[in-house]
């Protein structure tokens, strides 16, 4: 690092008092979309890999399918120079960020970076402790565009403090960098986040199984169905710029191709981030399939941004709506048990209100047509009872385009 560039981050420490502790404005108005390389990868990452993703999200059709962001969590760092600022572990990324960030970006896609609110990241590489001027500084000549930011090593820190440290010093920094808040739902950051980050993790780890915890001792690691029944009042707080972020996502990672696309269903019901974590050199078509399902994706990137709700149970049965622009609602059917469920659901008996978004489907009064968005069927309108039978740790998930009135 050079003495000039030591100097141009004195120059930025110095006015960091009065920097604002908000985000960038204008950023992540839909969640956010892309791949991190943790789930699958871990530690074990590297420039190679990473150059491979991005031509696999451009050659998957996933790029064009809406997913942006190439997102490298722990283990890129290498040590700080004489003057503090960070680099990249030379061994795995001998070119460097900048370089790398150069590549992601002329596939038309955008980099992602991790760093830690502690003094040393969850994989005890250096955390940005007291050199967050510096890190973001550095994030912002290297063109990095997505920064998530977790909270081990963190004895003796206020979260809320610690978080808006980082979002002023990327606010100094100048480069609009999408600010991921990871500190696993402990502080409840949708209380106080929403002008400070553009995303906020709601829970602990998520882990490749349906419905299941993972103890560690002395924390856990939770499956979809536990992920998503934390989710439980949480959706007065998300929108567009600000978004409840149940986890990056585990398809393609060893549950069934219906666990898979419930997990996605949901996901996009919850308008959470979809943020691929599988290993997409090497997805089967089925993965890719699910990853690219454009209904779907449409569902979760609707420009209300307003998330999903659970309307009744019967059961291991759930029905969950959502309201979408145009006066559309997204339906998703989740059955969470492992056995296969009829459902029977005449829509002028479902009386469906949402209190925060002031909306009701009026199925008496209003007609929608039906279509179900994994088999890409028209299924009629709501003057049809809809009659389905749902495999096991699966779903049906449609979206009801309102026609006219009834008396049309």
């Amino acid at each position: 690092m050079t003495r000039a560039l030591a100097a141009l981050a004195v120059a930025i420490l110095a006015v960091a008092p009065a920097a604002q502790a908000q985000k960038f404005e204008g950023l992540a108005l839909t969640p956010p979309m892309g791949w991190n390389s943790w789930n699958h990868f871990a530690c074990d990452i590297s420039e190679e890999t990473v150059r491979q993703t991005a031509d696999a999200m451009v050659a998957s059709g996933m790029r064009d399918a809406g997913y942006l962001y190439v997102n490298i969590d722990d283990c890129w760092h290498g040590e700080r120079d004489a003057d503090g600022f960070i680099g990249a572990d030379p061994g795995r990324f001998p070119s460097g960020i900048k370089a790398l960030a150069d590549y992601v970006h002329s596939k038309g896609l955008k980099l992602g970076l991790y760093s830690d609110a502690g003094w040393k990241t969850c994989g005890g590489r250096p955390g940005s402790r007291g050199r967050e001027f510096q890190d973001a500084l550095t994030y912002a000549r290297w063109g990095v565009d997505y920064l998530k930011y977790d909270w081990c090593s963190t004895e003796g820190l206020r979260a809320e403090g610690a978080y808006q440290t980082m979002a002023a010093a990327l606010t100094a920094a100048g480069r609009p960098i999408v600010f991921s808040i990871c500190e696993w739902g402990d502080n409840k950051p949708w209380e106080w986040a929403g002008d400070v980050g553009h995303l906020w993790r709601t829970t602990g780890d998520i882990t490749a199984c349906f419905d299941c915890e993972v103890d560690h001792g002395d924390w856990s690691s939770w499956g979809v169905l536990r992920i998503l029944d934390l989710q439980e009042g949480l959706r007065a707080h998300a929108g567009p710029g600000h978004w409840n972020d149940p986890d990056m996502m585990e398809v393609g990672n060893g549950m069934s191709e219906s666990e898979d696309r419930a997990h996605f269903s949901m996901w996009a019901m919850l308008a959470a981030p979809l943020i691929a974590g599988n290993d997409l050199r090497t997805m089967s078509e089925t993965t890719r399939s699910i990853l690219t399902n454009r209904e779907v994706i449409a569902v979760d990137q609707d420009p209300l941004g307003i998330q999903g709700f659970r309307h009744s149970r019967d059961g291991d049965l759930e029905v969950w709506y959502r309201p979408l622009a145009d006066e559309d609602w997204a339906v998703c059917v989740l059955n969470r048990g492992p056995a296969p469920r009829r459902i029977e659901l005449d829509w002028h008996d479902e009386t469906v209100s949402d209190e925060l978004s002031g909306r009701q489907t009026l199925f008496n009064a209003r007609l929608y047509r039906v279509r179900d968005l994994w088999t890409g069927k028209d299924l009629g309108t709501t003057r049809r009872v809809l009659d389905a039978e749902i495999g096991g740790h699966d779903v049906l998930m449609v979206r009801l385009a309102r026609v006219l009135d009834a008396d049309d």
